[in-house]
């Protein structure tokens, strides 16, 4: 079984991307153990260990301000069921009163039931990725079948395991193959991650420092464009703001969505529609970014470069910014310009292989959570939060980077599980009560979900507006 102490590995090894003097002895606790999942990954430990770093940034963001710190506390059960994305942790309520866990989709249901490990002609395995429809007909296509489990399962079998992973990145579809921890690590695209840090920042222009603006919470008057969607990225901008942040998300009608992820990720933000590819709706997010100190993206590789709002062009637009990209495969390497999810992390990593061991499946096999989508938002927010540190010391326009593929391997570094099989899957009811946030009269009901885990001594996180429908909310920034 896992064991409590309050640096574990991975907050060490975040702390060391943060600099300067550890925090004191006392300023981070963790309680609690792992598991809570089915596996043998420290899934809690390590979701706790980069909440607990995020928040010791944003306790230097209220050092800057007030010349105090906080004590911050963080239960390893509650932050590994951060990884569930909704399910159990979001209820709503019936028209009797009573709470019910909410339905999960049906597009998610049929996401998943296609979005698993195959075989291959060369008796390896291949997981291809089916969430939204214009990216799952580009993988049908490719493997010409019908969008049905036996379907996949058969056209997969035809194929060499990298033969179909590069006709699907040619395709610009998304899928991996499964490979062993050690075979990601010789890869050319594990080596390139291997040597770079979990989060990168990277100083991408010069400018003034630029103190905190006024408030009561670490990231209070924090302006951030949140262009992202489905749980990596949005729970980046969601981390900024439970922390007081001002979080405008930036969408478009035609875009599509996972109605049940939106809605678990955008608490406490407002939306906005603005479609980029439009002249004068470009020229409005402009505008908005002129007034932003945080832009964060979760588009292709080179999308946003490509309609003049990559880092360079922010860096020029607003001096000082802060540009957060998060996606799958870092910041450079042979697959540095493809797309991928989760799941695709997973498989190409090693966790994959791992898991289906560990649980003697028979084949390798996906976790039972999200974990890398959180984990990635999680440093996301710690990347930007480190960040708009710097700008306030020293100046300067910065480039966080955060990926599904250096979290899944950070994840790795921890260590496994011996023990696992009685593992609950769930919080119990008296443990979800305790974080629990209602939220009435939202466009999805009236909802209780899982708050946020994250405790500090004197800005607990929280949820300051209600969830929003997408869209309702003008193109504009709220008053500092």
């Amino acid at each position: 079984m896992d064991t409590t102490s309050p640096t574990p590995r991975a907050f060490d090894e975040l702390m060391a991307l943060r600099g300067g003097a550890a925090p004191a002895p006392g300023e981070v606790t963790l309680t609690g153990s792992d598991p809570l999942f089915a596996s043998p990954f420290r899934i809690g430990r390590t979701l706790a260990d980069a909440l607990a770093a995020r928040a010791v940034a944003a306790n230097d963001l209220w050092e800057l301000r007030t010349g105090r710190r906080q004590r911050i506390e963080v239960d390893i059960r509650a932050a590994a069921a951060t990884a569930l994305g909704g399910e159990d942790m979001t209820l709503v309520r019936d028209a009797a009163g009573e709470y019910r866990p909410a339905p999960l989709s049906p597009d998610v249901e049929h996401m998943v039931s296609l979005t698993q490990p195959w075989r291959t002609a060369d008796d390896r395995w291949f997981v291809p990725h089916f969430n939204l429809p214009h990216l799952e007909r580009r993988v049908l296509d490719v493997l010409g079948c019908e969008p049905t489990p036996a379907s996949v399962e058969a056209a997969v079998r035809a194929w060499k395991a990298d033969d179909l992973e590069d006709a699907i990145a040619a395709a610009g579809a998304c899928g991996g193959v499964v490979r062993t921890a050690r075979e990601w690590l010789a890869h050319p695209q594990g080596v390139h991650l291997a040597a770079r840090p979990v989060v990168e920042i990277t100083k991408i222009g010069d400018s003034a420092p630029e103190p905190l603006p006024a408030g009561p919470a670490p990231l209070a008057g924090v302006r951030v464009l949140d262009l992202t969607r489905i749980l990596a990225g949005p729970t980046a901008a969601l981390s900024m703001a439970e922390h007081g942040a001002d979080v405008l998300m930036v969408t478009a009608p035609h875009l599509p969505q996972v109605p049940p992820f939106v809605r678990d990720t955008s608490h406490g933000k407002r939306s906005t529609y603005l479609d980029f590819t439009k002249p004068g709706q470009a020229a409005r997010l402009r505008e908005l970014a002129a007034g932003a100190d945080v832009f964060v993206e979760g588009y292709r590789p080179r999308r946003m470069e490509a309609h003049g709002f990559g880092p360079a062009d922010l860096a020029a637009i607003r001096p000082g910014t802060v540009y957060v990209t998060v996606n799958c495969f870092g910041s450079g390497g042979p697959f540095g310009d493809r797309a991928g999810w989760d799941q695709v992390a997973q498989a190409v990593t090693g966790i994959c292989d791992i898991q289906g061991r560990a649980t003697k499946a028979g084949k390798p096999q996906l976790t039972p959570v999200y974990l890398c989508d959180f984990l990635t938002g999680f440093l996301g927010g710690y990347g930007a939060m480190l960040a708009l540190a710097r700008r306030a010391r020293e100046g300067g326009s910065y480039h966080v980077t955060v990926s599904l593929c250096q979290s899944a391997m950070l994840l790795q570094r921890q260590g496994l599980l011996d023990d696992f099989a009685d593992a609950p899957g769930r919080l119990a009811p008296e443990e979800f009560a305790r974080y629990a946030v209602t939220d009435d009269a939202t466009v999805y009901g009236d909802l209780k979900s899982l708050g946020p885990v994250l405790r500090m001594s004197e800005t607990p996180p929280r949820w300051s507006r209600t969830t929003p429908a997408l869209g309702s909310s003008p193109p504009h920034w709220l008053p500092r």
